[in-house]
């Protein structure tokens, strides 16, 4: 079983490190987002995942994101999270409010990129953000329709929807 563990709530770290064959890090960004509590803590999270990243479980941590942020205020997180020389395997979140050459550029220099709903796109599911996936997928997609990357769909776990994309994880 693979498990992701969110930074802001730990409780269940203990059994997943003892049963789960594989597990990811979550930086919590859409708790924040949601509850209207700001920025998280980079630092403290890159530490927690350095902590982790030995564990023969450990998979891969989401890079700290800001859901309504900017496109630079995330490709700033995603550098920060490059340049700190943490060997934690990182994974970048693309926002589907962001542009399509910053999505480009992401699959092109990271092995999985994360996808989440935000901005005019921020539901899942809808007929505007199923017309935003599709034209995001013409981008990460090549002609034979395989992704250049490895995907990660965030708040995608309606089979009316991981059904129809290629992700490899939701």
């Amino acid at each position: 079983r693979h498990a992701l563990i969110p930074f802001g709530r730990q409780d269940d770290l203990g059994s997943v490190l003892e049963f789960c064959q594989t597990f990811c890090l979550d930086n919590g960004a859409f708790s924040h987002w949601k509850s209207g509590k700001g920025k998280i803590d980079f630092d403290a999270y890159l530490t927690w995942a350095e902590s982790l990243r030995k564990h023969p479980g450990f998979d891969w941590a989401l890079i700290p994101d800001i859901i309504d942020g900017t496109e630079q205020d995330n490709l700033d997180w995603v550098n920060k999270w490059v340049m700190s020389g943490t060997r934690a395997k990182g994974v970048p979140v693309w926002h589907m409010h962001e542009s399509f050459e910053y999505l480009d550029y992401l699959c092109s220099n990271f092995e999985i990129v994360a996808l989440g709903s935000s901005g005019d796109y921020k539901t899942p599911g809808t007929k505007a953000w199923w017309v935003r996936m599709n034209d995001a997928m013409k981008v990460i997609c090549d002609e034979d329709g395989k992704p250049k990357c490895k995907l990660h769909g965030l708040r995608m776990l309606s089979t009316k929807v991981f059904t129809k994309l290629p992700l490899s994880s939701a």
